[in-house]
Parts: C-alpha cells; structure tokens; sequence
C-alpha cells in the first residue's frame, strides 16, 4: 500500500511540475503533405543540451519533399526562410553561418531521420521562437512554435 500511495504522490509531482518531468529529447515528424505533425514544443532552459530528432515518415526523395527542422526567433523566420532559397541545396536551404539561425538539421526524405542537438541557453523563457522546414516553398505551411519555460 505504501508503495502505491508513493508511486501516485511522486507520478502527481512530475506531472503537476512540468519542469520536473521535462524531457530534452523532441521528435519531430514530416510528412509528404508538407506538415509537421507536431505544431508546437516545448523545451526547458534547464537541459544541458536539446536533442532535436526529425522524422520524415513520407515516402519522396529528399530532391522531390525534403525537410528539414531550421529554429530561429520568430522575428526572423521569413527572412531567414528566403535567404534560405538562396542558400540552396548545398546548404540544405540553411543560410550559411547565420547568426539568425538558433539550431538547424540536414534536408532528409522519405523513410529518413536525423538528429541535432543544441544549447538551450540562447533562449530565453516565455521568448518568440518558430520552427520550420526551409525546403522552399514548404515554410508557408511547415512551422510551429518552440515554447521556452
């Protein structure tokens, strides 16, 4: 009985108290109807890192529907999302050494996944942050917001 009485005060504790049940591994999914499933997340400045993993779970090549996880304040998500266009493949649509460029994975397609991790102190909590794929035209439709606590 103990046991019990234990296990649902700590499990009312860690769901109560967000922070405590943080978790600074995200998956992130795309989709080839140019969609995240996901259209917000949240992240803690608490994680030493933030592991961002994307799957796309479509089934095109990377040159037909590829995505990629590109986060910036929300300020500068369009303009870095055009520069992005020019940046081209090479860059994985990613303006090279873009200081408006808060974290940022490869261009993948179907059936792929991959995997970055950055530091959370660059944000600030309660900061606007937008996430999206910078795969042109695709950031019309594919982004969300990144919520800092």
């Amino acid at each position: 009985m103990r046991w019990i009485l234990g296990t649902a005060l700590l499990a009312s504790a860690v769901f109560a108290n967000p922070a405590l049940a943080q978790d600074c591994a995200i998956t992130v999914e795309g989709n080839d109807q140019m969609q995240f499933v996901q259209k917000e997340l949240r992240v803690s400045t608490s994680c030493e890192s933030i592991t961002v993993t994307l799957k796309h779970v479509g089934k095109l090549a990377a040159n037909v529907m590829g995505h990629n996880w590109v986060l910036t304040a929300t300020g500068d998500f369009e303009a870095v999302a055009k520069d992005g266009q020019t940046a081209g493949t090479a860059n994985d649509f990613v303006p090279p050494n873009d200081a408006r460029v808060l974290a940022a994975t490869k261009v993948i397609g179907g059936g792929e996944e991959t995997t970055i991790s950055f530091d959370p102190s660059a944000l600030e909590p309660g900061g606007d942050y937008t996430f999206f794929c910078s795969f042109p035209p695709h950031s019309v439709l594919m982004n969300g917001k990144l919520i800092v606590e």
